[in-house]
């Protein structure tokens, strides 16, 4: 059987089943262990439950190995069968140890949306800069695979063109630093990264500009209090070569956003984000926003006490 005991005496095993050190995963542990009590307490006695407070079948493992196995079924999106084999559960107890404690641990890992709620807050130059390095926020957005759809309808809405596959869209905002400041609900993948930036875009603070790829064609034109920055683009009907300042420009430019593609590759090392997603989309928003918390965490370090 799997167990926290066993599993921190083995580092780079840890690591690598959970996505997180042991220093790391102790510190998430702590906070999750803080507000247990108050957790439960709320969830027990909620109006809808019909049962008293100490009925109802407990838990079969301690707090800590359930928030491991939440973890490594997380980092390794295996199978529930497979998870309640390591973790001597059934497959049944598996999906619902990890449903019960999800709402816990989003409340305890600094979330885009606690990070982006403190940008707003933000007046002084120097307050600004904690949050948005050099003053820039880098702007794209990543797909992930769904199984096919059964209505016809929805096939043709959730098809991306690009990745020739049947997706989800979420949209992210991310410092110099790889921060995740901004996420959006995800949308059906048949939609336009820009089209998805125009009905939901982080408000940035004055004097912070955006960085974008060729996908935002037009957010100059739309948007210019955003102080957008957008790579050159050849004439189809004149297809010469940029001239040596354009190109300079937009080598800058993609050193300065290849920052979102090692976000999104750090979110996606957390496999339920990074291949076909198989649980029902509803829930889709909640994983990805622990995923985003969980990164943002050890991005954080100390600091992530601050937006818990």
């Amino acid at each position: 059987m799997l167990r926290y005991v066993q599993l921190a005496k083995r580092p780079v095993q840890f690591k690598s089943f959970v996505g997180l050190d042991v220093a790391e995963f102790d510190s998430l542990y702590a906070t999750v262990e803080s507000r247990y009590e108050e957790f439960e307490q709320k969830r027990l006695s909620r109006t809808e439950r019909k049962r008293s407070i100490g009925a109802g079948r407990p838990f079969e493992h301690l707090l800590k190995d359930r928030l491991l196995m939440l973890l490594v079924y997380y980092r390794l999106y295996v199978t529930s069968i497979l998870v309640g084999y390591l973790f001597d559960l059934d497959q049944t107890n598996v999906l619902r140890d990890i449903r019960r404690l999800e709402p816990l641990v989003k409340d305890c890992v600094p979330l885009p949306k606690k990070i982006y709620e403190s940008t707003r807050r933000a007046r002084t130059l120097e307050e600004v800069e904690e949050y948005f390095p050099g003053f820039i926020a880098i702007i794209d957005s990543f797909e992930q695979e769904i199984p096919r759809p059964k209505n016809k309808r929805r096939r043709k809405s959730y098809y991306s063109g690009k990745r020739k596959k049947h997706t989800v869209k979420t949209q992210l905002a991310v410092n110099k630093d790889g921060l995740v400041i901004h996420r959006t609900d995800h949308v059906r993948g048949r939609r336009h990264d820009y089209d998805l930036f125009k009905e939901n875009h982080p408000k940035l603070p004055d004097g912070v500009s955006g960085a974008f790829d060729l996908g935002y064609q037009g957010v100059k034109k739309d948007l210019p209090e955003l102080n957008a920055m957008i790579p050159f683009k050849r004439n189809r009907w004149h297809p010469r070569k940029l001239s040596k300042e354009k190109r300079k420009f937009n080598t800058k430019l993609s050193r300065t956003r290849v920052v979102v593609e090692h976000a999104i590759s750090r979110l996606k090392k957390f496999r339920i984000l990074g291949e076909e997603f198989r649980n029902r989309l509803p829930h889709y928003n909640v994983m990805t926003n622990i995923v985003s918390g969980i990164v943002n965490m050890r991005m954080l370090g100390d600091k992530s006490s601050l937006f818990v």
